[in-house]
C-alpha cells in the first residue's frame, strides 16, 4: 500500500475552515457503500443507464428524511435503494470504492471501514461470495492507489430472518484476516429482536471478527445494552441514546465499547433537533470513545470533515478536543498496529502545529487539560 505523505501541521488561522480539519489524521468507521457515492457519480450513472431518480436524491435538502414518523424509514430506504440500483455491475462498484478512497484521503482519513450488506448487491454481482471478493479486490486496489487503508464490515439486515444473518456471518468468517474485519447489523432499528441475532454474532466473534451492530439511534438505552450483552458488541453504530442511562455509559467505558457517532445523520433523520444535542461531550466525559462518522454522505451531503466541523461549532470544541476525537477513531478501528501508530503520531503532530510548542494545554471534551503529548500511542 502506498504510504501517504504526513499531513502538514494545521495553521491556527485555518482551523475554522474545513482545510484545517482535513489535515487532522483520522479513521472513518461508519460509512456505507452506496451512501459513500459522490452526487456527481450518481447523476452520471443514472444518465448512462437511462434511469430516473427520485427528487429526494437530486435535492436531499428538500426531502423529508425524518425516520421517526410513520413510514419515515420506508421513504428513506426508497431513496437508498434507488441509488444502490445504479451499482449494476463490477465496474460501477470499483468506481465508487475508488472514489470513496480518494474522498477519504482528501478528508485526512488514513483508514476506512466500509459496511456492506452483500445480499442487496449479490443478484447483480454473481452471488454473495463473488460480491465480497469483488469488494475486497476493489478496496485493495483503491488502497494501493491512495494510501488509505480499507477494510470491510459485512452487515446483516435486522428486518430479515436471523437465519440470513447466520449465512452472512459464515460468509464473513471465510474472509477473516483477508480484508473482512467485522460483522454488523443495520437497517430499521425499530424492527427485529436483537437477541435473535446472537448466534450470528457468536459465529463472527469466534472467527476473530469485531461485532459492530447499529443500536441506540432510533431505540433507547435498552437497545444499546442488548447489543452489548447479547451480541457482544465491541463497537456500536450510533449508540447516542446510551447517554440516557449513566449505568450503561459506565458499562460501555468499562468494556471499551466505542460509539460511531454520526451527527449530521442524526439531525437529518429527525433523531435529534440539531447538532448541539448530539452528546459528544457527555460521552467523552463518561470515558466512552467516540469515532465520528458520515454514515451516508450521498443522502446527507455531509462528509467526514463536515462532522468534525459541525461538532466543533455546536460544542465549541478546542483543537485538543478535536485531536482527541480523531485519536478515538484510530484506537477504535481494526487497523493494523503500525497503521494506528502512524496515524496517532500524525494526530500529535497536528495538535502540536495548532498549538505552537505543543506544550500549552487546551480544554478537552472532558474539561481536562490536554496537550499533544497526551494523545496516546
Amino acid at each position: 500500500m502506498q504510504e501517504p505523505a504526513d499531513p502538514e501541521p494545521a495553521d491556527p488561522a485555518d482551523l475554522p475552515e474545513l482545510t484545517g480539519l482535513a489535515r487532522l489524521p483520522k479513521a472513518h468507521l461508519h460509512l456505507h457503500l452506496t451512501g459513500g457515492m459522490r452526487p456527481a457519480t450518481l447523476l452520471e450513472l443514472a444518465a448512462e443507464q437511462g434511469r430516473s431518480l427520485p427528487r429526494g436524491l437530486l435535492d436531499p435538502a428538500a426531502a423529508d428524511l425524518d425516520v421517526t414518523v410513520l413510514r419515515g424509514w420506508w421513504k428513506f430506504q426508497r431513496l437508498y435503494d434507488a441509488a444502490r440500483a445504479l451499482l449494476a455491475g463490477p465496474a460501477q462498484v470499483r468506481r465508487v470504492v475508488a472514489e470513496i478512497a480518494e474522498d477519504e484521503r482528501a478528508a485526512g482519513s488514513g483508514w476506512v471501514e466500509l459496511q456492506v450488506d452483500p445480499t442487496t448487491y449479490a443478484p447483480r454481482l454473481g452471488g454473495l461470495q463473488a460480491t465480497v471478493e469483488l469488494l475486497l479486490d476493489a478496496m485493495a486496489g483503491a488502497a494501493r492507489d491512495t494510501g488509505v487503508g480499507m477494510a470491510l464490515v459485512v452487515a446483516a439486515n435486522r428486518t430479515r430472518h436471523p437465519a440470513e444473518a447466520e449465512t452472512l456471518s459464515r460468509l464473513a468468517r471465510r474472509f477473516a484476516g483477508r480484508g473482512v474485519v467485522g460483522f454488523g447489523l443495520s437497517n430499521d432499528e425499530t424492527r427485529g429482536d436483537t437477541a435473535a441475532f446472537a448466534k450470528a454474532f457468536r459465529l463472527a466473534r469466534d472467527a476473530g471478527l469485531l461485532a459492530v451492530p447499529h443500536a441506540g439511534e432510533l431505540r433507547g438505552p435498552r437497545s444499546v445494552r442488548a447489543a452489548v450483552e447479547r451480541l457482544g458488541a465491541g463497537r456500536l453504530g450510533h449508540g447516542i441514546r446510551a447517554v440516557e442511562d449513566p449505568a450503561l455509559l459506565a458499562l460501555l467505558a468499562e468494556r471499551g465499547v466505542a460509539l460511531e457517532v454520526c451527527p449530521t445523520a442524526n439531525v437529518a433523520l429527525g433523531v435529534l433537533p440539531d447538532v448541539s444535542r448530539v452528546p459528544v461531550p457527555a460521552l467523552r466525559a463518561a470515558g466512552v470513545d467516540v469515532a465520528l462518522g458520515a454514515d451516508d454522505p450521498l443522502l446527507f451531503r455531509s462528509g467526514l470533515v463536515e462532522q468534525y466541523a459541525a461538532v466543533r461549532a455546536a460544542h465549541e470544541l478546542s483543537p485538543a478536543a478535536l485531536a482527541d476525537l480523531a485519536a478515538c477513531s484510530v484506537r477504535a478501528s481494526c487497523a493494523p498496529e503500525e497503521v494506528k501508530a502512524r496515524l496517532l503520531a500524525g494526530v500529535r503532530r497536528w495538535l502540536a502545529g495548532v498549538r505552537p510548542g505543543g506544550g500549552a494545554t487546551a480544554a478537552g471534551v472532558d474539561g481536562a487539560g490536554v496537550t499533544a503529548a497526551d494523545v496516546p500511542d
